[in-house]
């Protein structure tokens, strides 16, 4: 009996030994998964991806002015008033300016008198030519009997003719002069009176351009000075703002400025309105300020309907760069060390591979790989501090927040 169970202890024993040299044997070769290290990865995957900027700005009218009044007069007409739609070359005003009215009256009666004295000249030229034609008709005839008869006609004769000639022949020189002076004289009274016709023609205030008079600075009766001279405190008649399209001035980053391009769309929202408007970048000023290091970009907003008011704040959503097809990895596996970036690759067999990856759109959690890894891989996004090239791991796929 005590044989027996010497017998079946040592049958155990050797079992044990057995099965306790195989598990030893197990663990030299490999480690079991449930002592791999957890790590958390996401697959590679492409969708669209863009990188925006968002500014705050004011609107304001893409033109604007003050119209003042060429010549100095009173309002005797007031056309517009505060909110007043116009049109371009409208009327707004019509100014009184007596002194040029007298003026022109002046310039018209300057003008019938110097055409009656350019009249009266034309028909003493007419007079004096008759005069000298007779004259030198006259002196050809007795000079030609001089010369073809000598002494049938005597010199003095001749010579007295001749002096008659000469001196026709100067008045008619003389009377050609004074109807060419009288001709410019009527010309300069013309001009002179086209000269203040068109200065009485700025009585008539109209409207350089389609927009809304904003503000009203005159009334009636209210002596406008002419606003030519800086010198003067020359009072404007109203504000004339343009308001079909209006202007965003946003100052873009100098980080940003290479991505600017002109007619690139933006989204104008108005929180005021709590509607958003289409927008496109219209111009820069190609130069960065030295203060704040930014470049002036100013964003051109239909204003079609009317909705848009001057002064209103807006957000301007400028789109920097998109692409619809990119290779996106969440930014927490990616390790930046100077201008180098890397991700920890698992591969099919559970092992961590370092890869070196180039990098391009940036938002707020995820990143464009640009090389470096291919559409389906999985890239560690947990803490990697520990984990080195070769080490075996045990994988689990989440979804990390998107942008």
């Amino acid at each position: 009996m005590k044989a027996g169970w010497v017998l079946l202890a040592a049958s155990f024993l050797s079992a044990t030994l057995i099965s306790c040299s195989r598990d030893a044997s197990a663990r030299a070769g490999s480690k079991p998964e449930s002592t791999l290290p957890e790590v958390a990865a996401a697959k590679v995957v492409r969708r669209p991806m863009g990188r925006s900027l968002t500014v705050s700005s004011e609107l304001v009218p893409f033109q604007e002015i003050d119209v003042f009044a060429k010549e100095s007069g009173y309002v005797k007409q007031l056309l517009v008033d505060y909110g007043s739609h116009v049109k371009q070359d409208q009327l707004l005003a019509v100014l009184e300016i007596p002194e040029l009215q007298a003026n022109i009256q002046q310039d018209e009666s300057a003008i019938r008198s110097m055409a009656d004295q350019v009249t009266n000249a034309e028909h003493q030229l007419g007079r004096v030519e008759a005069q000298h034609k007779v004259l030198h008709l006259e002196y050809d005839r007795i000079n030609s009997v001089a010369q073809n008869k000598p002494g049938l006609v005597a010199q003095q004769e001749v010579d007295d003719v001749q002096g008659r000639d000469l001196a026709a022949e100067a008045q008619v020189e003389s009377a050609k002069s004074n109807v060419e002076m009288f001709r410019s004289n009527l010309a300069s009274s013309q001009a002179k009176l086209e000269h203040d016709k068109a200065l009485f023609d700025y009585a008539r205030i109209t409207a350089p351009f389609s927009g809304v008079v904003t503000q009203r600075y005159a009334n009636l009766g209210t002596l406008m000075q002419a606003g030519t001279n800086s010198s003067t405190q020359a009072m404007p008649l109203v504000k004339l703002s343009k308001e079909d399209l209006y202007r965003l001035v946003i100052p873009v980053p100098e980080t940003y400025v290479s991505n600017v391009v002109i007619g690139n769309p933006v989204s104008v929202r108005v929180p005021a309105l709590n509607q958003t408007f289409p927008g496109k970048v219209a111009r820069f000023s190609w130069d960065l300020r030295q203060q704040t290091r930014t470049m002036h970009t100013e964003v051109d907003v239909q204003n079609p309907t009317g909705t848009l008011l001057p002064g209103l704040y807006a957000e301007v959503t400028l789109t920097l760069n998109k692409d619809a097809e990119a290779l996106a990895v969440p930014l927490s596996a990616v390790e930046r060390e100077s201008d180098q970036a890397s991700v920890d690759v698992v591969d099919g067999s559970g092992r961590i591979n370092i890869r070196q990856v180039h990098l391009g759109i940036e938002t707020a959690n995820d990143v464009e790989v640009l090389s470096g890894l291919r559409e389906g891989d999985q890239v560690v996004i947990s803490d990697r501090s520990s984990l080195t090239a070769g080490e075996q791991v045990q994988v689990h796929i989440t979804q990390p927040p998107r942008s």
